[in-house]
């Protein structure tokens, strides 16, 4: 599993007009899913964005988690970070999981985000969104579960 990680003071997730995740400082969290995930990655994906540390301590070092800020984290799905880009002008898509399998493993995830930490938000799985977000730093990492 893949995330793109951006420390934010604010985002949300509007689908048709209505806002359908919002949360203020945290972590927003674009995930994708390739064929080789299964629910290992699903934990090792949510420990990692928990435990990351992007926020600043007193000293303005990246040295604190949202563990340690508790902040909010709106999750949302997106396959084309699953994207092989080596090649030519177009994607491929070929590494991204399946489209069922890839809502599966996002569900997991957010079913597990939500068991362990109270400040979780989502997009909508296939959905059209519009994501904006008010990036802190900025700070964004791409992280991997594999």
């Amino acid at each position: 599993m893949i995330a793109l990680l951006q420390r934010v003071s604010q985002a949300r997730v509007v689908v048709s007009g209505e806002t359908v995740g919002e949360i203020g400082p945290g972590i927003l969290a674009l995930v994708g899913v390739v064929r080789e995930d299964g629910p290992a990655q699903v934990e090792r994906l949510l420990e990692r964005m928990l435990g990351y540390r992007l926020f600043e301590d007193e000293q303005g070092r990246m040295n604190l988690s949202l563990r340690e800020t508790g902040g909010g984290l709106l999750l949302v799905p997106q396959f084309t970070l699953a994207a092989d880009t080596r090649k030519g002008m177009r994607a491929s898509f070929t590494p991204a999981a399946d489209p069922r399998a890839g809502e599966v493993l996002f569900d997991q995830l957010v079913v597990r985000a939500r068991e362990v930490w109270p400040r979780v938000a989502t997009g909508r799985f296939g959905a059209d969104m519009a994501v904006s977000l008010t990036n802190d730093g900025p700070v964004t990492f791409w992280i991997e579960a594999r």
